[in-house]
């Protein structure tokens, strides 16, 4: 089996991290509730997971997979360049990312399991991008 590629994280983050995962919104809330203990799939996801000089929603190793939740200030123009650089960031670190807003998991969240299904799919069978 392939050693896991080491992430580097900025360990002044951690503390923030803890932070926000006691103080989750009600979308990281739900969307925990089905993604935690293994239950996607039996991938194993952490919350509020620093990489690099960021904070990720939601993330699994395994997978190189990073899920965020935009709610209502990512539709601010400096927040969406923040969240693009990011990004950007992520996928030189070689992880995807998938971006979810918030009322997305309210009121689609079998929608939302399905797309991260169908990205675990294409992963196991070595088409993710």
């Amino acid at each position: 089996m392939p050693r896991r590629k080491i992430i580097p994280y900025n360990p002044k983050l951690k503390e923030l991290a803890r932070k926000l995962r006691n103080n989750s919104t009600k979308s990281e809330i739900l969307l925990w509730k089905q993604v935690k203990g293994k239950q996607m799939m039996g991938y194993d996801f952490h919350r509020q997971k620093p990489i690099d000089n960021y904070i990720l929603d939601f993330f699994c190793h395994e997978l190189m997979l990073g899920i965020e939740l935009d709610g209502r200030s990512h539709s601010f123009e400096e927040v969406i360049v923040k969240d693009k650089i990011k990004e950007a960031k992520m996928i030189q670190l070689g992880i995807k990312v998938i971006r979810f807003h918030d009322s997305e998991v309210h009121n689609e969240m079998r929608n939302v399991l399905r797309t991260i299904e169908n990205y675990i799919l294409d992963f196991e069978e070595g088409t993710h991008p």
